[in-house]
């Protein structure tokens, strides 16, 4: 009996510097100062808890897939991760991830294996501050493998712009949080196919104006009622026109009340809702990137012309030309003859006396 006590046992055992609760199916291997994931996690654990330690790598196999079947919540938040190997979260029941707070050097993009994963909510806080890192991100995202995506939460990340077509594969997106970064502009950010997305939160960012493509991605989103925008800094001037027409006339977002402009001087503090067309100077072209593009075009095409008609001129009359430099050619020949007729008199001192006595 007592061997049999044991061996029955040994299946659910706590790991010994982690805390367990097989009622609430519950592991927390909090300040452990663990340097790597236990290998003698309980089966029956659903949501894990590895914060606070000093842990620096995630290895393929640091979660067993057989030995963690209905592990679905996993917390690695607070912790000293930068490298998240390919195949290190391939759990088939995950569904809450949070790698906040980590200082990632290397992320896998196969690092949830090479199907598709069940992962619904995703944060990432405070652990894209590396460029290859978020390169990395973007390629997993666009890879499909997390379809079923609902929450992102890429929060205090310092990013300054996102790459082209990054939640593109995210159908079942819902919340998306990108507060707090350094986000100059979203002209390179596609938000369609989210049909799903209901809260954008942009707030403390370094927005200066929402151009129209943006805008019109905003209102082509059918579920999406809750966008913030606080705390960044509006520019307003002419460009700002169409963004401030869209605010007053939509209702998804929260607290557009209290949005002022940060830039010029004589506009600093007033509110964006009490913008009037008279308070803008609108005489310089509001979109003057495409403006220029466009002229830039235009000059091309105008010598491209200019080098047609010219060459045209050139063909028309060749013949001309032709005649024109063999006159030269022969008023060349006839120049220099006479120089080398008056070198040879100089170099013949005979010559050179007749032409004394001729003289005198």
């Amino acid at each position: 009996p007592v061997l049999l006590s044991c061996g029955s046992a040994q299946p659910g055992a706590c790991p010994a510097l982690c805390e367990c609760s097989e009622p609430a199916k519950t592991v927390k291997c909090v300040n452990r100062n663990l340097t790597a994931v236990p290998p003698d996690l309980p089966p029956y654990v659903r949501s894990l808890f590895i914060t606070g330690n000093p842990l620096t790598d995630l290895p393929a196999g640091a979660f067993l897939a057989q030995r963690l079947p209905d592990l679905a919540s996993l917390n690695l938040s607070g912790n000293h991760l930068q490298t998240v190997e390919a195949g290190s979260l391939a759990l088939p029941a995950l569904r809450q991830l949070d790698l906040s707070g980590n200082a990632l050097v290397s992320f896998s993009p196969q690092a949830f294996g090479e199907g598709g994963s069940p992962l619904e909510e995703l944060a990432l806080r405070g652990a894209l501050r590396d460029h290859g890192v978020l390169l990395s991100l973007a390629a997993l995202l666009q890879s499909g493998a997390l379809r079923n995506l609902s929450r992102l939460e890429l929060a205090d990340n310092g990013l300054l712009l996102l790459p082209a077509g990054m939640f593109t594969a995210l159908p079942a997106l819902r919340q998306l949080d990108l507060s707090n970064n350094s986000l100059v502009g979203l002209r390179n950010v596609s938000f369609q196919g989210l049909g799903q997305l209901q809260s954008l939160n942009l707030s403390d960012n370094s927005l200066g104006v929402l151009w129209n493509s943006t805008l019109a991605q905003f209102r082509s989103l059918p579920a999406l009622r809750h966008i913030v925008l606080r705390h960044n800094t509006w520019v307003c001037d002419c460009a700002i026109e169409d963004m401030v027409a869209w605010l007053k006339e939509s209702d998804q977002v929260e607290g557009k009340e209290a949005l002022t402009c940060a830039s010029p001087d004589k506009m600093l503090g007033k509110a964006l809702l009490k913008i009037n067309s008279s308070d803008l100077n609108c005489s310089v072209p509001t979109d003057l990137p495409s403006q220029l593009q466009t002229s830039y075009v235009f000059l091309g095409i105008v010598l491209a012309l200019i080098g047609a008609i010219f060459l045209l001129v050139l063909y028309l009359n060749r013949k001309g030309i032709k005649k024109w430099m063999h006159n030269i050619r022969d008023a060349c020949r006839d120049h220099m003859e006479g120089y080398h007729y008056r070198y040879e008199i100089n170099a013949d001192p005979r010559l050179t006396n007749l032409s004394s006595n001729s003289d005198v």
